[in-house]
């Protein structure tokens, strides 16, 4: 079943996305760039493309970080609310 903010009897939100934390997310856990890379059989290169906010990890991929690292998909980005800008 899927949860969302309605379902919670929480107000709806949207949120843009700030900038990637995954590199904190990484220093938390002690792994490096490389052992994630390696871990869930990624390039190297696509990590760091994250971190440097060079491309968005699509859903599956930041589940499967978010496992790995020991956080939750929304601790890999600074959240935005609309509102905020």
């Amino acid at each position: 079943m899927a949860f969302n903010n309605h379902c919670r009897g929480l107000p709806h939100m949207k949120f843009e996305l700030g900038r990637c934390l995954l590199n904190e997310r990484l220093l938390e856990s002690s792994m490096t760039r490389e052992r994630l890379a390696k871990t869930l059989l990624y390039k190297p290169e696509r990590i760091s493309d994250f971190i440097e906010n060079k491309r968005v990890m699509p859903l599956k991929v930041a589940i499967s970080i978010a496992d790995t690292v020991g956080c939750g998909v929304t601790d890999l980005y600074e959240l935005i609310s609309e509102g905020k800008r």
